[in-house]
Order: structure tokens, then C-alpha cells, then sequence
């Protein structure tokens, strides 16, 4: 199916690239304010994050076992994340 009702798995197919070039333009403007790097970074390690709640979210009245992945990919982020802190 193509035009506004299309998806790839579960996503629409204008949030991940929207979320992409948000980023890139925080990025840019990290460059002549480097303060504001920081935010550009984060943005870009949030949108994987983000797009992940969605399809958990959106997708669990249609496709359950894809929220499910979604959802066990997030954990794995935060057991990384736990790991990390023992570390």
C-alpha cells in the first residue's frame, strides 16, 4: 500500500525519516553553537527509542508479536543501559 496509509513494520513512513533530519539539523546547528551539540547527538540516539515506543504503542490492537518485539528491544536498551552502570 503506498501514499499517507503506508507503513513499514508498524512505523508510518514519514516518522523515522522526519525524526532523521530533525537531527541533522540540531547536528548542524551544533556546529556553530556547540553548546547545542549535545542535543543533536541525543536527538539522533532518541529516534530509534522513539520510533520503538510507537510501534509497541500503536501496533498492540493489530499486530501483538510486533509490540512484543518492540517492546523486548526497548529492554534490551535498558539492560544495556543497567549493564553499563555496573560496569
Amino acid at each position: 500500500m503506498t501514499g499517507p496509509q503506508s507503513e513499514i513494520a508498524g512505523l508510518p513512513s514519514w516518522l523515522y525519516p522526519a525524526g532523521f533530519w530533525v537531527g541533522v539539523a540540531l547536528l548542524a546547528v551544533g556546529v556553530l553553537f556547540p553548546d547545542l551539540a549535545a542535543a543533536g547527538v541525543a536527538w539522533i540516539g532518541a529516534v530509534p527509542v522513539l520510533a520503538a515506543l510507537w510501534v509497541a504503542v500503536a501496533a498492540w490492537n493489530r499486530d501483538r508479536r510486533l509490540s512484543v518485539a518492540a517492546l523486548l528491544a526497548l529492554a534490551g536498551l535498558v539492560a544495556v543501559f543497567l549493564a553499563k552502570g555496573l560496569v
